[in-house]
């Protein structure tokens, strides 16, 4: 069981990666964003919306190698973390 944490508007270590999920109609949907220097702006990738298991799928892939940073989970209003994702922290 993956263990994510939840991001709550804290400054996340450039490299993080924050998945944000909010509804769309009655399915929740989320987006990657890598999170820039202050110098930079943040990269959102990709631009369509995702369902939770392909956005966790998607953050793992891109966060492996020696310098693995905490993925970050960030709930718009209206959305409830489904502990089937995961552990929230």
């Amino acid at each position: 069981m993956n263990t994510y944490y939840r991001y709550l508007g804290a400054a996340a270590a450039p490299g993080a990666l924050i998945i944000k999920f909010y509804r769309s109609g009655d399915q929740v949907r989320g987006f990657i964003r890598k999170v820039a220097d202050a110098t930079e702006d943040d990269a959102i990738f990709p631009g369509e919306e995702m369902e939770p298991e392909a956005a966790f799928r998607m953050a793992e892939n891109k966060n492996r190698g020696p310098d693995q940073l905490p993925i970050f989970v960030e709930l718009s209003e209206g959305v409830e973390w489904d502990p089937a994702w995961g552990r929230l922290m």
